[in-house]
């Protein structure tokens, strides 16, 4: 019997990588064959509720280095993820799947504005939330929005989608023999600074009783397995 979730309504969180490596920005044959993924989980019945990184066009922390302005290039990597759900909207939409991109802070010709409610009543009505532009402030990460999402909306599970497997004992890179770990808890994660989401966001999840699992978004049919509660990836509860 599978130790998973049962899945009516996630929170996926994937970065900008997703949508495009950096300097290549958007590649648009990425982009719609995660939006494939996607129509697959919502045509399965569930709920999807989706929070984009930017990395792919630009990451304010990175870029902060330089300018020395944190919280400026801050706000250009929230317009960053802004890009990236517009493009995974029309994506969807192609596809015949009603779609929604929410965003902290105003932004009328693009999308909406996020509230709670209506976030609630667009998963009602079986429409994918695209959630942009982090939390809408300087100095947290998109990690930490998608914790403070998933529990706004009340969603079963966080699903981290990253480009590797899970969380392993060991960099794999470093050490080949590095085991893969199939489950952890917050505390593990939390004290041993694993870096599986900032700490903000593991905090958050902890609290709020969400487990969180890691796993290879790149992989064709991997968040329909999530879904399905094969253990594939690493969770956390």
């Amino acid at each position: 019997m599978s130790t998973r979730p049962a899945v009516r309504r996630l929170l996926l969180k994937v970065s900008g990588e997703t949508f495009g490596t950096p300097g290549t920005s958007l590649d648009l044959d990425r982009v719609d064959a995660f939006a494939e993924e996607l129509q697959c989980a919502h045509e399965a019945g569930v709920e999807v509720a989706l929070v984009a990184g930017g990395g792919n066009i630009l990451r304010g922390a990175a870029l902060s280095g330089d300018s020395g302005d944190r919280v400026s290039c801050d706000y250009m990597g929230m317009l960053a993820t802004v890009i990236n759900a517009l493009a995974l909207q029309g994506a969807l939409e192609r596809r015949g799947v009603e779609t929604v991109v929410m965003t902290p802070f105003a932004l009328e010709m693009a999308a909406e504005r996020f509230i709670r409610r209506e976030a609630l009543h667009h998963l009602r009505e079986r429409r994918v939330l695209l959630l942009a532009g982090g939390t809408g402030n300087p100095y947290f990460t998109t990690d930490t929005a998608a914790a403070l999402r998933a529990a706004e909306i009340g969603a079963d599970v966080l699903l981290k989608g990253t480009k590797v497997d899970g969380v392993y004992e060991r960099d794999p890179k470093k050490d080949p023999s590095a085991r893969r770990l199939s489950s952890l808890t917050y505390t593990d994660v939390l004290r041993d600074d694993l870096r599986v989401m900032d700490a903000a966001a593991v905090a958050l999840c902890r609290d709020n009783g969400i487990p969180i699992i890691v796993f290879d978004i790149m992989g064709k049919g991997n968040l329909a397995r999530v879904i399905d509660g094969e253990e594939i990836g690493t969770i956390v509860k």
